[in-house]
């Protein structure tokens, strides 16, 4: 995938980051270009757009893989069995006490609950159950990025049952991570790094 990363950087800098990028929010946007040439380099820019697009929205546009924001009370109360969604917490795998503000979201596209966490192990052959702040580091939370939206880990659905040849739904491909919430402004995102992408090719 070549295209000219400055032109890139000075439309979503104008577009997305009114007008001004961080170097940590540019380094963060480099990783995942350099992640995605790695594991898709002919890929569907289209794919990547809205992969940049999720990412803009789930880490506050800090481009950085983060952790959830809220305390241990938070976390308790929204996902651990003992918490106020015990129903919540089970489809999660958050099956033991503790597990709500353990298995919290971390990395590029939040990753939550002890049952996505186990899956991740297993895929990656790492231990991310047992050290579940290895989704912050940068190769590992890209990797569950695209890797995730493209095989449809998350909620069963991928990129290419929006974005394909006969169709482009922006909206509907929230579904790929988290039904329609915030579907319509992320959307948004990923029409302007589309047209970024388009027009630094």
């Amino acid at each position: 995938m070549a295209f000219d990363r400055k032109f890139f950087f000075d439309y979503v800098r104008r577009n997305l980051f009114d007008g001004r990028l961080r170097q940590r929010q540019v380094d963060g946007l480099n990783l995942l270009f350099d992640h995605w040439e790695q594991l898709l380099p002919q890929g569907d820019l289209r794919w990547l757009a809205y992969a940049l697009a999720t990412v803009h929205y789930e880490v506050d546009r800090t481009m950085q893989p983060i952790r959830e924001y809220g305390s241990a009370a938070y976390f308790r109360d929204m996902y651990d069995i003992e918490g106020r969604f015990p129903e919540k917490a089970v489809q999660l795998g958050n099956v033991h006490p503790g597990d709500g503000a353990r298995f919290c979201g971390r990395g590029f596209v939040q990753l939550t609950g002890r049952r996505n966490y186990d899956e991740w192990s297993e895929r990656l052959g790492i231990d991310l159950a047992g050290n579940p702040d290895l989704a912050l580091d940068g190769t590992i939370a890209a990797t569950i990025l695209f890797e995730g939206m493209r095989f449809g880990t998350f909620t069963g659905k991928r990129f290419s049952d929006y974005l394909n040849d006969e169709k482009t739904d922006w909206v509907n491909a929230r579904r790929i991570v988290n039904r329609l919430d915030k579907a319509s402004l992320i959307a948004g995102f990923a029409r302007h790094y589309k047209t970024a992408f388009s027009q630094a090719i």
